[in-house]
């Protein structure tokens, strides 16, 4: 990816420098959603939700961010003396956790990773980024994945939003129209823009608990608990079968 097609970054890099952002998030449908700044990607553990403070102790060892963004998390888990791995599609926002001092960085998609990038025993996708394995065929290949490339008791620290847990029209109507498509409900296509420049097109899976269970199935995976933030996100702590 070159910056200029970078809207994520670009707008993650203007925060982080200390520029106004508004971020537009744009779903195939036509409904948008104008953020005021990626903030919420900077803040400090303190400021963090308790489900995501509480998720934090279930990481050890060496631990893989996947979809970092400006790095938080991988931050918090290298300040507490972890080996944490930040990968990202968006090289800006890679030159923004290097700025802020994360030491391993590399630039990767999803579909990439693999055990090239090493051996892990905690592999997280925070701010809903199991959101990131797209749709439910790719969700189970890549955790297939996960699964070779993380140590006998890996962890998988994922967090979700549950679809259904909406009375937006909106987003109903869309719900509607993914299973009239053959899609799930919470499988939505979606766009980042900023300013001038607009990513790429790109799949994003929001699933309700049961049905996380039932993409697990046969990944070699099953939910240990669940981290409730007492609206429709959740955290699953994910290890593998005994």
């Amino acid at each position: 990816m070159i910056t200029s097609e970078d809207a994520f970054g670009n707008g993650l890099y203007d925060y982080f420098i200390g520029e106004s952002v508004h971020e537009v998030i744009e779903r195939d449908d036509g409904y948008i959603v104008v953020w005021n700044g990626p903030g919420a990607y900077f803040a400090e553990f303190d400021d963090w939700q308790p489900a995501e403070r509480e998720a934090m102790n279930f990481a050890f060892g060496k631990v893989l961010d996947i979809g970092c963004g400006a790095g938080r998390h991988a931050l918090y888990l290298q300040h507490t003396g972890l080996k944490a791995m930040g990968i990202d599609v968006s090289p800006l926002a890679l030159e923004v956790c290097e700025q802020r001092g994360l030491v391993n960085t590399r630039e990767c998609p999803i579909t990439e990773v693999n055990s090239n990038l090493g051996k892990f025993d905690t592999i997280i996708t925070m701010g809903n980024n199991f959101g990131l394995l797209a749709n439910p065929r790719r969700a189970r290949w890549l955790l297939r994945r996960f699964y070779s490339m993380t140590s006998q008791n890996g962890r998988l620290i994922a967090a979700s939003n549950d679809p259904y847990k909406t009375d937006d029209e909106d987003h109903l109507a869309y719900h509607t129209r993914n299973r009239q498509r053959g899609r799930m409900s919470g499988q939505i296509r979606i766009r980042v823009r900023y300013r001038g420049i607009k990513d790429k097109w790109f799949d994003y899976l929001m699933v309700s608990k049961a049905e996380m269970e039932d993409i697990l199935i046969g990944t070699g995976w099953q939910v240990r608990e669940y981290i409730d933030s007492g609206n429709a996100q959740y955290i699953a702590v994910i290890e593998k079968h005994t």
